[in-house]
């Protein structure tokens, strides 16, 4: 037999032999020598970027192919989501999604270029990270209740950070106004690293954020930690209390990081994205950085389990949304 034939033959046969199995022949084969590009919707230096930077050497390494981080920060991610969105679905794009891209935009940005369900496969969920309450040293504050008497002396002069409009940083601002029934001033930022360096030198009063971005202003005394929007006291900081047992009842908020991949990606591909993920957050060195270190609870999830968890928090953020009133053209 002519050996083009054969190979034809032999190409076709295994093809068949794929969707007999229910895999895609596209998904054959799957990386080759493309480099796979790990999208993070946030800045340099923020906890989605130290995530994504870790799992994307990992997965190079598990992968034996190069996966590149490209950093697409604005909107609350919805700049980075809506690029993924429109990316190709063969499993060279990946998205580094957070509570707010893939939940709390949904109702709060009325013009959102992507539907975080409908345009998104879930791969799996990384980890949830508290949040936590923090403020210049110098503010003359020492306590939540302090903090709350000092918003309420002069509301006027009071701002609060968020690393972007729509984040859950800016929700929990939104949320902790309501609460206390203060009217506040939001200022965005593009990012967690500038909203804290403004923070620490009092530009602006306060503001909740995850802490592990806050970890390093804590560490050298240049920010204030107060709570933690947590239902319990976190290890790195047992001394530190819940919002609610600072006297805000009904305050709990956490944040979460997950893995998406453009919509129609083949399941084979997501499938071993997922494991290859789980496997990775199981490692002695992921587990020191992100999980002792950095305060994150790692989960590693199945794609379903992460579809059932945004199907609970749209709706829940739905709600803190129109509560607060927040909104974002």
């Amino acid at each position: 037999m002519n050996p083009i034939r054969r190979r034809h033959l032999a190409l076709t046969f295994a093809a068949a032999t794929l969707a007999a199995c229910g895999l895609p022949a596209q998904a054959a084969g799957w990386p080759t020598d493309k480099p796979i590009s790990y999208v993070v919707p946030f800045t340099v230096g923020g906890s989605t970027d130290v995530v994504g930077r870790l799992l994307a050497q990992k997965l190079g390494e598990r992968l034996k192919q190069s996966v590149v981080v490209e950093n697409k920060p604005g909107a609350a991610g919805a700049i980075g989501a809506t690029y993924v969105a429109k990316a190709p679905a063969d499993g060279y794009t990946l998205f580094g999604g957070t509570i707010s891209t893939h939940a709390i935009n949904a109702s709060l940005y009325k013009n959102l270029r992507y539907d975080p369900v409908k345009d998104f496969e879930p791969v799996s969920l990384v980890a949830t990270l508290p949040n936590v309450l923090l403020v210049d040293p110098n503010l003359g504050v020492n306590s939540v209740a302090d903090l709350i008497a000092l918003l309420k002396r002069d509301p006027a002069k009071r701002t609060f950070a968020s690393s972007g409009p729509g984040t859950s940083t800016h929700l929990a601002g939104e949320l902790f106004a309501d609460t206390i029934d203060v009217p506040l001033t939001h200022v965005p930022y593009k990012g967690t690293p500038p909203a804290m360096v403004d923070v620490s030198s009092g530009a602006v009063t306060f503001m909740f954020d995850q802490m592990t971005a806050a970890l390093p202003l804590l560490q050298n005394g240049k920010l204030k930690l107060l709570a933690v929007t947590t239902p319990k006291r976190i290890a790195l900081s047992p001394d530190t209390p819940t919002m609610e047992e600072a006297g805000v009842p009904g305050f709990q908020m956490a944040s979460w990081q997950a893995v998406y991949a453009p919509k129609g990606t083949p399941k084979p591909i997501v499938d071993r994205l997922s494991q290859e993920i789980a496997a990775i957050l199981k490692e002695p060195d992921v587990q020191e950085k992100l999980g002792k270190t950095m305060g994150m609870e790692l989960v590693g999830s199945s794609p379903e389990a992460l579809r059932d968890l945004m199907a609970a928090e749209i709706p829940r953020w739905a709600e803190v949304v129109q509560k607060s009133g927040a909104s974002v053209d």
